[in-house]
């Protein structure tokens, strides 16, 4: 059975949402609406992004950031510049 994400999971993924429409950058919004850094919030995305109760939570910002993992490690492999979906 999947569990339910946390509330603060799906704050994460809210903002990993929306965070381009908001002003500044995503740092500040990061520590603005969650209270944590910029390096603590992509560990738990990434922690997030692979539980199945996140896909069904928001299944186009999970791909969408599954996708951008994935070129970026294909970029390493490769030997190219990492990649960045911004």
């Amino acid at each position: 059975m999947d569990s339910v994400l946390a509330p603060r999971d799906r704050a994460i993924l809210d903002l990993e949402r929306t965070w381009w429409q908001q002003p500044g950058s995503k740092e500040a919004a990061i520590k603005a609406e969650l209270g944590m850094s910029g390096t603590r919030y992509y560990e738990l995305l990434a922690e997030i992004i692979e539980r199945p109760d996140a896909l069904h939570y928001d299944p186009l910002t999970v791909r969408r950031v599954r996708r951008a993992r994935t070129a970026r490690r294909r970029a390493r492999f490769m030997g190219h510049p990492a990649y960045r979906s911004r």
